[in-house]
């Protein structure tokens, strides 16, 4: 599969699949599977996979289109697929003598959806910083956990989870495992009731004497941490700033819509013919999503061609997309007006899930501290 065909399955998709329910979804807080079993057979699962192991070997360029293109439709949909991505990537890369073949083999083959269970109670947005910690159990580890935000809560086949090393000193001594969801001990710990991205089950999950095997173990002792911002951060915040333009560019599209086709009758024309401050607004909103655009493109850049500069882009980019989302979906609220707000149009839908974004991990707040030690050379952590 070659970066035009992806794109064009994910549109497939998000017409076919997405677009009809996305709304009914939302209000259910459903999770869809269809959908997933959609993606997995169109091969999108696999899309950063390398080509030896089935996937389509892909890279961040495909996936920024990909997920665009998902939460132009639905950005819950759009965010599950992300966090599998991210879960996968992380997987991939496992240490060596980890036995996942068989787990990427079904992921190659569109029959396993993975994700992260990063997120704890007691570190709150500081997910690479979990308070649980690994106990030896002979050659396996036994984790007791709670965490706060697993996207896919009970319908992933598998859970990237972090905790703190057994011997580990400090807050950043981590390391991943892979837990199969029929692991005893591992559940749902309770519903999933968002304001925004209702569909995509970010529900609280527990660990309870979970036992993993050596074979599951993805990074060495206390190298979780390594992990969580090489290999994950870099496609998470690449894929929420995705989403975020996804949802912009749907912002922009409704709201043209709205202005052509809503009308003042006793004037003979549309409400974009009528009112400049209309035309002013929707103008703004689109500057704003084509300038989201390109920054995610001189991201893309960045990491198909890595530099000096690439971790601030990395960092920048997550905070600025938030920002940018927020702002075009409120402006398309305003400019709707009442059939915004009495949810006759999914404007509503778009401005909530904007703003779930901007809380997840790491917040815009968390990424501009990073920013600002950067620029002054002072360590992050």
């Amino acid at each position: 599969m070659d970066h035009e065909t992806a794109v064009s399955r994910a549109k497939d998709i998000a017409d076919r699949i997405l677009v009809p329910a996305a709304r009914q979804n939302d209000k259910d807080a459903r999770f869809s599977s269809e959908a997933i079993a959609a993606l997995g057979s169109s091969g999108l699962l696999a899309i950063t996979l390398p080509a030896d192991i089935g996937g389509s070997g892909l890279g961040p360029r495909t996936l920024a289109a990909v997920v665009a293109t998902l939460a132009e439709a639905d950005a819950s949909t759009a965010m599950v697929y992300l966090m599998h991505i991210c879960a996968t990537a992380t997987i991939a890369s496992a240490r060596a003598g980890a036995t996942v073949a068989p787990t990427l083999k079904d992921i190659a083959a569109g029959r396993h959806l993975s994700t992260l269970a990063f997120s704890e109670a007691g570190s709150r947005s500081h997910f690479w910083a979990p308070v649980s910690r690994g106990k030896r159990n002979g050659a396996n580890v036994r984790i007791t956990a709670k965490k706060s935000w697993v996207t896919s809560a009970g319908h992933a086949q598998s859970y990237v989870v972090s905790a703190l090393a057994p011997d580990g000193k400090g807050p950043t001594d981590s390391t991943l495992y892979l837990v199969a969801s029929n692991k005893p001990g591992l559940s749902v710990a309770g519903p999933w009731d968002g304001f925004g991205m209702r569909a995509n089950a970010s529900a609280p999950m527990t660990l309870e004497d979970c036992e993993v095997e050596p074979g599951f173990q993805l990074t060495d002792d206390g190298a979780g941490f390594k992990a969580m911002l090489e290999v994950v951060l870099p496609l998470f915040n690449l894929g929420t700033s995705a989403v975020a333009l996804g949802l912009s560019r749907a912002a922009v599209a409704g709201t043209v819509t709205h202005l052509k086709t809503a009308r003042f009758e006793h004037l003979g024309a549309t409400l974009g013919e009528s009112l400049p401050t209309l035309r002013a607004q929707l103008a703004t909103m689109q500057i704003d999503t084509d300038g989201l655009a390109a920054r995610i493109d001189d991201l893309v850049d960045h990491l198909e061609r890595p530099r000096e500069t690439t971790v601030l882009r990395v960092l920048e980019s997550k905070a600025a997309a938030g920002d940018v989302a927020i702002a075009v979906t409120s402006v398309a609220m305003r400019a709707c007006g009442g059939a915004a707000f009495s949810r006759h149009m999914a404007i509503e839908r778009l401005f909530r899930d904007a703003h779930a974004g901007v809380v997840m991990a790491p917040t815009g707040d968390v990424l501009r501290e990073f920013i600002g030690k950067a620029l002054l050379g002072i360590p992050l952590f």
